[in-house]
């Protein structure tokens, strides 16, 4: 293997090893902050229980999050130096901001939350983990600006074979990141939902601790489907703005290679390793029609078409990404995304007919869907950065360009290995300590008889 498929092979690793702790952070940290404001407004004891087992299973969360992402940066210089000399004035801006501020923010007020328990008034410490919240989710804004940009170059100049921002307003404002932060945010907050559902529903499969996880069940079903609801919407906006932007990607997740109108949706099809396909196929027809303009009908262009005009604009290449695997991609990501609506709506329905506890199908159907969210929010993030292809900045650097040229492709392979074993050992060491919290449930429960007691019809509010 050479040195770019070597280089994006560790990066591809490495991001996606750390992207499995971001949303989880994004959306577990919100559920422990209203978990600890329901604490403090109704002084019920259940609620601070149920905040320190939550925030100690975020702790653990936040801290691999932190130690797989500081790693991330060191790449931009080692391997893919040609692209930080070409855009480092502009991609460093955001990330310079994100540690500076958000990351800052960040650790500060987690150290006051952690060692701050009864010892600072009950409002200031609830605030403390709320600022955690926010800064958690400033964080991710401030990197998918950065991203952004590599998506939908704005506010820049080329000069002297860079590229230099010249509107720092127009960096912040892209429209690409009115789009990609709140689906990311948002799918982050389905993650944590489904997280608390499931390991809720290990619980009550064990009649352990029902009290805490019938209420943490709840908060987080609700708060699950709000959020599954809100990706849809915005997913679809975003759907709507890729057509204008990159065409391409959305071509290529659908294997449209010419143009329709009204062009349809297949809900499966044979496809062989090109994108093409076969003549198997169950389609829908009009619906991509509809995703790309909120109209069963409009031209969605195909990729032959796009293709000749990319190379019309930018000269001869091939300006095709994987077809096959954007197609799987793409439809994987809709699959969960339809699952992770009925797994809340059933639970809603079960929880307010006093039926749950006596579902232990549906239990275990929300514990086996904790990986779920994973892997929708991979797919997503695959789909979003393979789908751009050959671009590393689209339009203006192609991948191949950005790769350093004084590294050698031994020297990535050790690296590669290297991280590839050292995440390893830290993702044993991860799901050990998240094995062996979740198992040993909340502490400073009172008596056997709340361990135990099953309450029935209880509210969570009270």
């Amino acid at each position: 293997m050479n040195e770019l498929i070597l280089s994006r092979l560790q990066f591809a690793v490495i991001t996606s090893y750390h992207f499995l702790f971001v949303p989880l952070t994004l959306g577990l940290s919100v559920l422990v902050a209203m978990m600890e404001t329901w604490y403090v407004r109704t002084g019920n004891e259940t609620y601070k229980k149920m905040t320190k087992f939550w925030g100690k299973l975020f702790l653990i969360n936040f801290a691999m999050g932190v130690v797989t992402g500081l790693v991330q940066e060191f790449q931009f210089g080692m391997n893919w130096s040609e692209y930080s000399r070409f855009v480092g004035d502009i991609f460093g801006a955001p990330l310079a901001v994100e540690a500076l501020v958000a990351f800052f923010l960040e650790s500060t007020f987690i150290g006051v939350w952690v060692f701050g328990w009864d010892k600072l008034p009950k409002k200031v410490h609830a605030l403390s983990i709320w600022l955690v919240a926010i800064a958690t989710n400033l964080s991710a804004l401030w990197i998918l600006i950065a991203n952004s940009f590599m998506q939908e170059p704005v506010g820049y100049v080329l000069r002297n074979g860079r590229a230099e921002m010249t509107d720092f307003i127009a960096l912040i404002t892209n429209p690409h990141v009115m789009y990609q932060f709140p689906h990311t945010v948002l799918s982050g907050f389905v993650t944590a939902a489904f997280f608390v559902m499931g390991i809720s529903a290990y619980h009550m499969l064990k009649k352990n601790y029902l009290d805490i996880f019938r209420r943490s069940f709840y908060l987080a079903v609700v708060f699950g489907l709000i959020s599954a609801f809100a990706v849809a919407g915005v997913g679809h906006l975003q759907a709507m703005h890729l057509v204008q932007v990159q065409p391409m990607k959305m071509a290529a997740a659908e294997a449209l290679w010419e143009t329709e109108n009204p062009a349809g949706l297949s809900l499966f099809s044979s496809i062989d390793e090109q994108g093409h396909k076969n003549n198997f196929e169950i389609k829908i027809p009009g619906m991509l029609s509809f995703l790309s303009y909120s109209s069963f009908t409009g031209e969605v262009k195909g990729i032959n078409e796009l293709q000749a005009a990319a190379v019309q604009k930018y000269g001869p290449g091939n300006y095709v990404p994987k077809v096959s695997s954007l197609f799987w991609s793409f439809r994987i990501m809709l699959l969960a995304g339809m699952w992770l609506v009925l797994i809340p709506l059933l639970g809603l329905y079960f929880y307010k007919s006093n039926r749950l506890e006596q579902k232990r199908w549906f239990l275990k159907a929300v514990l086996w869907t904790i990986p779920i969210p994973y892997i929708a929010n991979t797919v997503g993030w695959y789909m979003a950065e393979a789908g751009r292809m050959p671009w590393i900045v689209y339009g203006l650097q192609k991948v191949d360009a950005g790769l350093s040229t004084s590294v050698s492709a031994l020297s990535i392979l050790i690296t590669f290995i290297g991280f590839t074993l050292i995440y390893g050992v830290v993702a044993v060491a991860d799901v050990y300590l998240l094995l062996k919290y979740i198992k040993k449930g909340p502490e400073e429960v009172d008596t056997e008889t709340t361990r135990k007691g099953r309450i029935k019809g209880a509210s969570l509010w009270t």
